[in-house]
């Protein structure tokens, strides 16, 4: 395919960035997205040209640091999936993608797509566990826990941390992403023993980066690749009434 890209380049967060547009040929369908980026910025080099710079780690949808805002969607047009599975055969030959870095105030650009997301590292830090001593593994049926408990508390465990949400989100709330990590515990019996500390450490820390409120329009369910329920949110707001 021959494509054009229209990447958005930032030298840091104060520079005020502009789109750049690239003519890309040769693209095979059976690249992935940031495969794409790779061909274009092997063609970037050769032409002794500022390669674009963007996140990855493990390139299977696991590690969340390969978020991008694509054709106004966070990852792209394919539901359940992070921006490395995103497969080109998505795209038209002759097609025009517009890339972005995800825009929050709580995500300062560092350069071109690559963006600051150590807010949810400081997110994790202030209640996002369980204080537990170490020493060898308890015994798996030590402490009985409801299947559907225990399922419900999977599903929010499987968020990735990728941003997706408060890309979507209007107000780049992180409700969902908080919600997540808050129901992961609270649903188990390990961790209601902090589960008031928790909530209120969570949601104050969330307010104090920058972050905007939730108004339930459902956009950060309907973009994040793992698929992490909007009923996350509404166990936060019952876990954050009971700690006061």
């Amino acid at each position: 395919m021959n494509i054009t890209l229209k990447i958005w380049r930032q030298k840091n967060k104060d520079d005020k960035g502009q789109f750049v547009t690239y003519k890309l040929d040769g693209v095979s369908t059976e690249m992935t997205f940031l495969e794409m980026l790779d061909y274009l910025n092997e063609k970037l080099i050769i032409e002794d040209a500022d390669p674009v710079a963007f996140d990855s780690d493990c390139r299977e949808g696991i590690c969340g640091m390969c978020g991008l805002y694509i054709n106004g969607r966070p990852n792209g047009p394919q539901e359940g999936v992070t921006a490395c599975q995103l497969s080109m055969s998505v795209f038209k030959d002759g097609d025009t993608i517009t890339v972005e870095p995800w825009r929050s105030r709580a995500f300062p650009v560092i350069k071109d797509l690559v963006v600051d997301r150590s807010s949810f590292d400081q997110l994790i830090q202030v209640g996002g566990y369980i204080s537990v001593n170490t020493g060898a593994a308890p015994e798996a049926n030590a402490i009985p826990v409801k299947k559907e408990n225990a399922e419900r508390a999977f599903e929010a465990g499987i968020c990735i941390g990728c941003g997706a949400c408060v890309a979507a989100c209007k107000n780049a709330s992180a409700m969902l992403f908080v919600s997540a990590k808050v129901s992961q515990f609270a649903l188990l019996p390990q961790g209601r023993v902090e589960a008031k500390e928790r909530a209120r450490a969570m949601i104050e820390k969330m307010d104090e980066l920058g972050f905007g409120n939730c108004s339930n329009t459902g956009s950060c369910e309907a973009e994040c690749p793992k698929q992490i329920r909007l009923t996350n949110i509404a166990r936060l707001n019952r876990e954050y009434y009971k700690a006061y």
